[in-house]
């Protein structure tokens, strides 16, 4: 806009002086050669048609000038509002190649290209949960139908023998339950997944003695435990609280010993501290099993995520147990995180204090 009132104040000026100076002598002198005028007369005609409107003739000037110059502007813009259209279409294409504007206009060229490369991880994530799910309903649909044949087997047999021997009754039942818990838990797996992924976290707080509820915890773990010869050590300085939701931060704590318990070493022990550590708690999971690899470390707490695919799922879960976890951890206002190495893996919970 400055641009045009300076070009357009220039213009006037350059006529005004342009018409009544010596261009209006040489027009009333080519009046007089052309069509054989004499002076007065052609310097009347000059004064009547040329400088008695010179206001008039200074704007249509300008109007004409105007013109062509908004027309130039319409096209200027027009080619960046075109550009910036095609750029638009090239976010849904799927395609590796970056969006290209004129240099005028980097700051846009740089930001569609980080949405182009947004909406890519996005899409790339999504079919990639959806991938590990689909993996997931075929390993747990195997599972159920592995335990669910073999109760239809032995109450089977049982039905079939009801004279059997008290002794091997009794270890057909003994199978047949063992195999029913088996198949409820992994129903039980479904119901989580439904449950994940329509759930809204609803916190209802409280203040927690830490050591009491890790205590607890590696104490319902026992049984787990004893059979490979693991142990869980909580170091936890007594009075240590915090303010939180105590059933699902028990989630939490369940989730990652469960995870510790299933991938650490037989005969070691996985170590349970927490500290205060400025206004947060820290509170760290440690054991002593094979490393987590590296480019696997932000996958971890993806949802149906496990470290391990091949493991059968009488060991390995969902892949919700991690992920559940850390979305509670941040409805707390905290973070969790993983470190790895040949010697230990650390899950490290922070929440506020």
């Amino acid at each position: 806009m400055l641009l045009i009132t300076v070009a357009a104040a220039v213009t006037v000026y350059l006529l005004r002086y342009i018409l009544r100076g010596q261009i209006g002598d040489r027009i009333v002198q080519f009046l007089v050669n052309t069509f054989h005028f004499n002076y007065s007369e052609a310097l009347i005609i000059y004064q009547l048609v040329i400088r008695n409107n010179i206001d008039m003739i200074i704007f249509v000037v300008i109007l004409i000038f105007l013109v062509i110059l908004f027309r130039f502007s319409i096209s200027w813009f027009t080619k960046y509002f075109d550009e910036i259209s095609a750029g638009m279409d090239k976010l849904a294409e799927e395609s590796d190649n970056e969006i290209i504007l004129s240099p005028e206009l980097d700051f846009m060229e740089i930001k569609l290209n980080q949405i182009k490369n947004n909406l890519e991880k996005q899409k790339k994530a999504a079919l990639d949960a959806e991938q590990r799910k689909n993996d997931l309903v075929v390993y747990l649909a195997h599972d159920i139908k592995t335990p669910l044949t073999s109760v239809i087997g032995y109450l089977s047999l049982l039905d079939e023998a009801p004279d059997m021997p008290p002794e091997q009754k009794a270890k057909y039942v003994g199978i047949t339950l063992e195999k029913a818990y088996r198949l409820e838990q992994l129903i039980n797996e479904f119901f989580e997944i439904t449950r994940f992924n329509l759930q809204t976290i609803v916190l209802n707080k409280e203040k927690i003695n830490l050591l009491f509820m890790l205590q607890q915890m590696a104490d319902e773990f026992y049984p787990m435990l004893t059979p490979q010869e693991k142990q869980v050590s909580v170091n936890v300085p007594d009075g240590l609280t915090l303010w939180g939701d105590a059933d699902k931060l028990a989630r939490v704590f369940n989730n990652i010993l469960k995870n510790a318990l299933a991938y650490s070493y037989e005969s070691s022990v996985i170590d349970i501290s927490a500290k205060q550590q400025d206004k947060n708690i820290v509170i760290t999971f440690t054991n002593q099993g094979n490393p987590i690899p590296q480019s696997k470390l932000d996958t971890i707490f993806e949802k149906f995520y496990r470290l391990d695919s091949a493991r059968s799922t009488n060991t390995g879960g969902a892949g919700l147990g991690l992920a559940i976890a850390q979305e509670i951890v941040k409805a707390h206002d905290g973070t969790i995180s993983v470190a790895s190495n040949p010697e230990s893996t650390t899950f490290t919970v922070k929440l506020p204090l």
